[in-house]
């Protein structure tokens, strides 16, 4: 039976032997399963990416992968993921148990046979501020009191398809965010919460003050229609103090500055004092008879419109 000691642990540990665990109370699998199955980091800060597209996301993302595992059926997508994970240069070491004990630790109804355990990179503020080269300014989403971690996950994949530079997910005062790094929301973003830089369980309150000193623009998504006419001239014009910020069709938004999309709760939205807060509230406008659309949904819609607008233009803003 192969156990993680500290010996088992050091580089290379398992990766050349050909044993397989067969106990279900193996220290391995037992991370395993409280990163996949519980959906909780380990001790060390690692969590659970299962299925052979996300290991090899996991893997390309240059962030620090403690282990590969692999059932009797999964060793089929060895073959795919060796230039990964076969680098003498790299170390990791590669276990293997039973289809049956797999099943046991796997997240998912049909598991296809291969998880890994990796850290995601930290983030700073600064790290969000950081605009690269092809892009024309720092373009990010935050997620408050974002609940379900499919919506978190989806809009994370939306998001870093259209050109966010960065996430940051915060409690809205009404309710948390779920963590972008649990299993189902690592799927729902289909490994990019692995790439995008991911600010976590930041104070929003704190967030917003650095998002204003940064001279970051903040846009807050609202399901709702308030006072404060929508007006293209109105877009520069920051709120006064106590005032409601205006609502804005998403094409009245300048997407080429830096810019901060709040996307609130499925069910409540954004509260009140967050969306006053905000330098521009905005709106999607939809047929009559439709009240609001999906958090994932919407956040599609805004990003759509961002990328269309930064498509092509520089840091200097030329095309």
């Amino acid at each position: 039976m192969a156990t993680p000691s500290k010996a088992a642990r050091s580089p290379r540990a398992n990766a050349s032997s050909g044993a397989a665990i067969t106990s279900r109370d193996n220290r391995w699998l037992k991370e395993f399963r409280l990163a996949l199955r519980g959906g909780l980091p380990t001790e060390t800060g690692f969590v659970g990416v299962e299925g052979v597209r996300l290991v090899e996301e996991a893997l390309r993302s240059a962030c620090p992968i403690e282990a590969v595992l692999f059932s009797e059926t999964g060793e089929r997508h060895h073959e795919r993921l060796a230039p990964l994970i076969d680098r003498p240069e790299i170390a990791i070491p590669i276990l293997r148990t039973t289809d049956r004990l797999f099943e046991g630790v796997a997240d998912t109804e049909h598991p296809q046979g291969v998880a890994a355990l990796v850290k995601p990179r930290a983030a700073s503020f600064d790290d969000l501020l950081r605009t690269p080269d092809a892009a024309c300014s720092p373009l990010l989403v935050v997620l408050a009191g974002v609940q379900d971690p499919g919506n978190v996950g989806t809009i994370l994949r939306t998001a870093s398809a259209f050109g966010a530079t960065g996430a940051v997910t915060a409690a809205s005062g009404q309710s948390g965010t779920a963590s972008p790094f649990s299993p189902k929301a690592l799927r729902a973003s289909a490994g990019a919460a692995l790439h995008l830089p991911v600010l976590a369980g930041m104070s929003l309150p704190i967030l917003l003050t650095q998002l204003r000193v940064a001279n970051v623009r903040t846009v807050a998504a609202s399901a709702h229609e308030k006072q404060g006419a929508s007006s293209v001239g109105a877009q520069h014009a920051a709120p006064q103090l106590g005032e409601i910020a205006p609502t804005l069709a998403p094409w009245e938004i300048d997407w080429c500055e830096p810019v901060a999309l709040l996307v609130g709760n499925e069910g409540a939205g954004l509260p009140e004092e967050v969306e006053r807060s905000a330098d521009a509230r905005i709106r999607i406008p939809m047929s009559s008879g439709i009240e609001s659309l999906n958090a994932a949904a919407a956040a599609a819609v805004l990003f759509y419109e961002a990328a269309r607008q930064r498509s092509g233009k520089s840091k200097d803003g030329r095309l």
